[in-house]
């Protein structure tokens, strides 16, 4: 495969999501940082990170908030060095209350492939244990399992 560099075509595209996809499903907020550039910009719902510093801070208070996450990317458009995503993850609280949270993000990456900004807009709702979709064990997210689209989403 050619290298995951802009500008993308859509099979460099898709393979960037999915390695997005694989790095947030590790919960490990050092490794998902490195995709940034050091001087990163976000915009998740009301948060404003800059730098892989403040990113890994908002990661771990994510993940200690968010239990048992689980996400899936999908494409959603692509041009030059720009993809934009559509995304669901399914988590818990500390009371055992279960969410899908839905969003779109917008990603801008500089020309050595790194993130250089991501504006995610993002919806939680509560769901019943019963209406979860997302059963892999923790982790990357098998290759046979159904994407956004095959399940509805």
């Amino acid at each position: 495969m050619t290298a995951l560099l802009p500008p993308f075509t859509y099979e460099t595209a898709v393979a960037k999501v999915r390695m997005a996809e694989d790095g947030w499903n590790s919960r490990d907020p050092v490794r998902v940082s490195k995709v940034y550039t050091e001087d990163c910009h976000w915009r998740n719902r009301a948060e404003f990170p800059v730098g892989r510093p403040q990113i890994v801070e908002f990661l771990t208070r994510k993940w200690q908030r968010e239990l048992d996450y689980r996400l899936i990317k999908e494409i959603w458009a692509f041009e030059a060095n720009r993809i934009a995503v559509r995304f669901a993850y399914e988590w818990h609280d500390d009371s055992g209350q279960w969410y899908r949270s839905y969003g779109n993000e917008n990603w801008d990456f500089a020309a050595d492939g790194l993130m250089q900004r991501r504006f995610a807009s993002i919806n939680d709702l509560p769901i019943g244990q019963s209406e979860r979709k997302f059963h892999w064990p923790l982790g990357r997210r098998p290759d046979d399992h159904p994407g956004l689209t095959d399940l509805g989403l």
